[in-house]
């Protein structure tokens, strides 16, 4: 093949070459794809594309769709169907299609009355849809969360959705390889997400740009499932195209007894082990970019502004325009100073919330649930709070963490107990900030009106 890497390869490289249909000299690549998860914001065109063309869904098997941008996360006690449960018009529009758009083409949908609904990024490993070496797309820029599993994973537009949709492959050029060492010993209270804040803040929110990420490092190695998904759900902000770990012991064990994975001490399963366990960078490869941290030098940190490089350790002040060298960098402050309502110089302890968001694909596993709810249990949120919500990241992980009790360690701290959806990660629901108000929230972006106009 034209551009077939020759010796050492990346952990990247040898996912794509194994998906390569055709390449052509101009270095444009025919990928096939192995899953592809659908949700109902980037899909009504593409199959209204199907439709018109008279196609079929090419491979059914290898589709799963579900609900979660626009769904309400209010009780489902009383739930019925889409049509009476959504109340913006938009919003259920796009509900009601996709359901009608699964019926005819016949495929897996986990839709609201299903308990295995929830966040796209969060059902596909649950479910054991999301494997190793394989190849992930979905309509959603956050689809780099299952590159923790050793998957090529990226988003895709509605176009590109129509594709894979009808051809089971996509049009698509190499890109880059940069690698991500994490080494040492993380110190206690530091977590995924600060790794992945930390690396975006040195690198930018464009130095990713063009390449995919592999993390690793005796940091990263250390890691769950869950909390590389963390990781790797952040690539994007860091500009990445997607972002990768090496599929290993934690990986395996992870993948046991899900429903749709091959099934533990069969023939396919030993197959599949053998092969995932060749899964590792070769000892010389070589990367277009290397990044090497040391896990102590990295704290726990927030972001302050409106883009996800703005970040500082919680023990740090609020930068301020006089802090950056360049002059974009300095408007950019300004500005942001300006939309928080911050002043520089202020410390990070010191900034009064209005809200407070735990979920979304970024945290909204049982793991996030636990270690919040061992922080809450016992407390009462603060009097000056108009809101604590808690939205957990499918009703399979609601169910685990209501038979763990956690629900009843949050409400009794005076936070709300939600059903899953994307909820406040982004202003495409019922669960919004209003103008002015000051949200810390465990999703992946703080831009301009994500959580609601002025919020």
């Amino acid at each position: 093949m034209p551009g077939a890497v020759k010796g050492p390869r990346t952990l990247y490289d040898k996912v794509f070459e194994d998906h390569i249909v055709n390449e052509q000299d101009d270095g444009t690549v025919l990928l096939y794809i192995d899953r592809h998860l659908v949700h109902e914001v980037t899909s009504p065109q593409a199959f209204e594309g199907l439709k018109n063309a008279n196609r079929k869904v090419r491979r059914p098997d290898c589709t799963l769709a579900t609900t979660d941008h626009n769904v309400p996360t209010t009780p489902r006690k009383n739930f019925k169907n889409v049509s009476q449960f959504v109340e913006e018009e938009d919003s259920r529009i796009q509900c009601e299609t996709l359901e009608q758009n699964v019926k005819d083409f016949k495929l897996t949908y986990f839709g609201m009355g299903d308990k295995r609904q929830g966040i796209v990024h969060i059902i596909g490993p649950e479910q054991g849809f999301t494997l190793p070496a394989t190849t992930v797309v979905c309509g959603d820029s956050h689809t780099s969360t299952h590159g923790a599993f050793g998957a090529l994973a990226f988003g895709i537009g509605t176009s590109e959705v129509e594709h894979v949709l009808a051809t089971q492959t996509l049009l698509t050029r190499r890109s880059k390889n940069m690698r991500v060492q994490v080494d040492g010993e993380l110190a206690p209270g530091v977590s995924s997400k600060d790794i992945i804040l930390h690396v975006i803040g040195l690198i930018g929110t464009a130095g990713g740009t063009g390449h995919v990420i592999e993390y690793c490092g005796s940091a990263i190695r250390g890691l769950s499932m869950e909390a590389r998904m963390s990781i790797c759900n952040m690539s994007i902000e860091g500009g990445a195209r997607a972002g990768m770990v090496a599929p290993d012991e934690i990986t395996f064990e992870y993948l046991k007894n899900k429903p749709l994975a091959p099934k533990p001490d069969s023939p396919e399963w030993r197959k599949a082990i053998k092969y995932w366990e060749s899964l590792r960078t070769d000892a010389d490869a070589k990367f277009d970019v290397d990044i090497f941290i040391d896990a102590k030098d990295i704290e726990p940190t927030v972001s302050w502004g409106t883009s996800p490089q703005d970040v500082v350790g919680i023990t740090g002040v609020v930068p301020g325009p006089d802090d950056f060298k360049d002059e974009n960098a300095k408007k950019a402050c300004t500005r942001a100073l300006q939309y928080m309502g911050l002043e520089a110089g202020t410390k990070m302890t010191d900034v009064v919330l209005d809200k407070v968001f735990l979920g979304s694909c970024t945290n909204a596993r049982i793991e996030d649930l636990r270690t919040a709810a061992h922080i809450v249990k016992g407390q009462k949120i603060a009097p000056n709070l108009k809101r604590a919500m808690v939205v957990p990241g499918s009703g399979l992980v609601k169910k685990q963490a209501e038979a763990e009790g956690l629900d009843k360690i949050f409400t009794d701290a005076g936070w709300e107990w939600r059903e899953a959806g994307c909820s406040m990660c982004l202003g495409m629901n019922p669960d919004i900030l209003a103008p002015g108000e000051r949200c810390a929230s465990t999703s992946n972006r703080n831009f301009e009106g994500r959580q609601g106009a002025g919020g």
